[in-house]
């Protein structure tokens, strides 16, 4: 396929605009979401984060039963599991999140409305990411972090349902995906306030959707095009970077799907921001919250590599191919982002230790 080249980006730039517009019109932030959860005992946002990533994991895996898409090559199922960078990559990431305000994805989401913090976030964010991929921090990432992984192989990818049907010995795939799925359901919808928010509801429905079209279309090209495809979906930690890098030092290569999301997340935004008549120009108020914002993007942009992965790049992209790795990772972005939190509203890192 001779116009992949530009069909990819472009694909991804009209997914981003209308993960972007989404995520804006209806508040979808998963530190939001959090933080309500802990601190005002209100879960509809958590509710709707795990939607989102519960209709990703039935669509996609509906569409993989069938034979529609082939992920088998997604580096989310690669069978060595790192787990250290799982662990300590989610939790630098988590804490990083609560010291922005929001995670990279929240942080682009801002940007299109105005948020001139953010776009300091999104830059240190993305250039912490190169230093962590191919810079200076990949190299305690090869040399350290990579020497800590669980071979996977005997099951052949990291896939939940694979791992358990080689352990049982038996074919326990199709059950284990529909346990996997029918109980964050239930516990979705068994508030009943939750199950009248029809807003909410719908938002979860298409960021959901979204995540997996992500699969369907470079699954797609990477089947039809000469050139080699990175199966990928929505994530907000590498693709920065590689967005950063695209504009800084172009070398011939081309833009990929996730360039063409991060693009389009911040267009999406712009114009949902446009259309509500809220677009703010803002700023740090300080160069204590410039500082916090600049130290929070790094240990995002760090982590998020070490971890393969964002709140939406593990927490939703991941989970729709049921890995292994989201659990760890998103327990450790929770303690993370729980401590850091705690750290800025009640001064001490350690008093959600206490409660």
């Amino acid at each position: 396929m001779e116009n992949s080249i530009f069909l990819l980006p472009l694909s991804g730039l009209l997914v981003g605009i209308l993960l972007g517009y989404v995520a804006r019109r209806n508040f979808f932030c998963t530190l939001s979401s959090l933080e309500q959860h802990w601190y005002a005992g209100n879960s509809n946002g958590l509710r709707t984060w795990v939607l989102a990533a519960t209709i990703a994991a039935a669509s996609t895996q509906i569409l993989v039963g069938a034979g529609q898409i082939d992920l088998s090559d997604s580096f989310y199922l690669t069978p060595n599991f790192g787990w250290l960078g799982a662990i300590v990559g989610g939790f630098a990431f988590g804490l990083g999140m609560a010291f922005v305000g929001t995670c990279g994805f929240g942080a682009l989401v801002r940007l299109g409305g105005g948020s001139l913090k953010s776009l300091m976030a999104v830059l240190i964010l993305g250039l912490a990411a190169l230093s962590a991929q191919r810079g200076f921090l990949a190299l305690g990432r090869t040399g350290f972090f990579d020497n800590f992984q669980i071979d996977l192989n005997f099951a052949g990818t990291q896939s939940i349902p694979d791992v358990v049907s080689h352990l049982t010995s038996e074919n326990a795939y199709l059950p284990v995906v529909i346990i996997l799925i029918l109980v964050p359901l239930i516990w979705i919808f068994k508030d009943r306030k939750y199950r009248q928010d029809t807003k909410s509801i719908i938002t979860g429905v298409i960021m959901g959707c979204l995540v997996t079209l992500g699969w369907v279309v470079t699954s797609y090209f990477a089947t039809h095009s000469f050139d080699p495809i990175q199966i990928e979906s929505a994530s907000f930690v590498a693709p920065v970077g590689d967005t950063i890098l695209q504009f800084a030092a172009f070398t011939g290569s081309t833009p990929d799907y996730g360039i063409g999301v991060v693009i389009g997340t911040i267009i999406g935004s712009a114009i949902a921001a446009r259309s509500a008549d809220n677009v703010r120009w803002e700023a740090c108020d300080d160069a204590r919250e410039l500082s916090r914002h600049i130290l929070g993007a790094a240990l995002m942009g760090a982590g998020g590599v070490l971890a393969l992965g964002c709140t939406i790049g593990q927490g939703i992209s991941a989970a729709s191919l049921l890995a292994i790795s989201v659990p760890v990772t998103m327990l450790s972005i929770g303690v993370g982002a729980r401590m850091g939190l705690s750290y800025l509203l009640e001064g001490s890192f350690f008093s959600a230790l206490k409660n």
